[in-house]
């Protein structure tokens, strides 16, 4: 189901006439307030540390609970994907990115962005993810905690895309291991 689908009345006026618009909107009839169903920002982390090991979360909620995910969330209003990343990495693995910059001692970067989907409460969103690249040192404690069941270190060869349960993630996973000659 469409989120626009879930939306019968206005949410201004409470009028039953709020139709269609466009392909991302609807309108209201009675007091003209258009609704617009725009892409959410979110962000997600290809984590490796010195060994050249990627950090592999377990996912602990749905969507795809149990799959294999990267770090990573929704942006906050507010936020920039930059803040987000180091709020969500330090939310769901306890590691504080931004001391270890900091410190000289780890360092990140902007990869790039894909569109996708993410089926919340039986309903698509869509969503603009903004990924980076995150290396930290090795012997950095990590812990899950938040949405994530469990992380672990994996070598690149030991790892397979098709286990990992959300598209952009996938996409990625594989873009990662195409860039070191994995696959």
């Amino acid at each position: 189901m469409g989120y626009l689908d879930k939306f019968r009345f206005c949410p201004v006026c409470g009028s039953s006439r709020f139709r269609d618009n466009d392909f991302k909107s609807r309108r209201c009839d009675d007091c003209g307030f258009t609704f617009y169903f725009n892409a959410a920002a979110a962000c997600a982390a290809v984590i490796t540390n010195e060994r050249d090991e990627l950090l592999v979360a377990v996912r602990a909620e749905e969507p795809q609970k149990g799959t294999l995910d990267l770090i990573g969330g929704f942006v906050d209003p507010g936020e920039s994907s930059d803040q987000a990343i180091c709020r969500e990495v330090k939310e769901e693995t306890g590691i504080d990115i931004v001391s270890l910059i900091k410190e000289g001692k780890a360092s990140m970067r902007y990869l790039f962005s894909l569109p996708s989907t993410y089926l919340y409460s039986g309903i698509t969103i869509h969503s603009c993810d903004a990924f980076y690249h995150i290396i930290i040192p090795a012997d950095t404690p990590v812990q899950a905690h938040d949405d994530v069941a469990s992380c672990f270190w994996a070598q690149p060869s030991d790892i397979h895309p098709d286990r990992f349960g959300l598209t952009s993630i996938r996409q990625t996973v594989s873009r990662f291991l195409k860039e070191i000659g994995i696959l």
